[in-house]
C-alpha cells in the first residue's frame, strides 16, 4: 500500500509549512491527483487520517481534485482528453502523443488557523 508513504509525505509537507507559519491547527489540505498516478483516493484518506492523529493536522479534511489525462498530438497539434485509456489522437489517429496532464500528485494548498 504505497498510499501510506504518500500520506506520510503529505503530512511531512504540511507540518513543515505549519511550523514555518506558526500554525496551530490544519483544517484542510487540497491535493491534485492525476488519473494515472495509481493513487487509490479512499486508501489515501484512510492513511492520512491514521497518520494525523496527535498532530496539528488531526481531523483535517483531505480535498482531492482528480486530474484527467490530457494529451497533445505531435502530428496534428490537437489537444484532447484521453477516454478509456485509448492513447491515440481522435482527430488524426496518430499515437505520437505528448502527455499534458494526468500524472500529477501535489499538495496545492492547505487551510489552517
Amino acid at each position: 500500500m504505497h498510499e501510506m508513504s504518500i500520506a506520510q509525505s503529505i503530512l511531512d509537507i504540511i507540518l513543515q509549512e505549519s511550523g514555518n507559519h506558526k500554525v496551530t491547527r490544519v483544517l484542510s489540505v487540497a491535493l491534485k491527483v492525476g488519473e494515472l498516478s495509481a493513487v487509490e483516493t479512499e486508501s489515501l484518506r484512510f492513511c492520512f487520517e491514521f497518520l494525523t492523529k496527535g498532530t496539528a493536522a488531526e481531523g483535517a479534511q483531505l480535498d482531492i481534485e482528480r486530474v484527467q489525462v490530457t494529451c497533445r498530438c505531435q502530428d496534428c497539434a490537437s489537444d484532447f482528453t484521453v477516454k478509456e485509456l485509448t492513447f491515440s489522437c481522435p482527430s488524426c489517429g496518430s499515437g505520437k502523443l505528448e502527455m499534458l496532464s494526468g500524472r500529477e500528485l501535489s499538495v496545492e494548498s492547505f487551510e489552517a488557523e
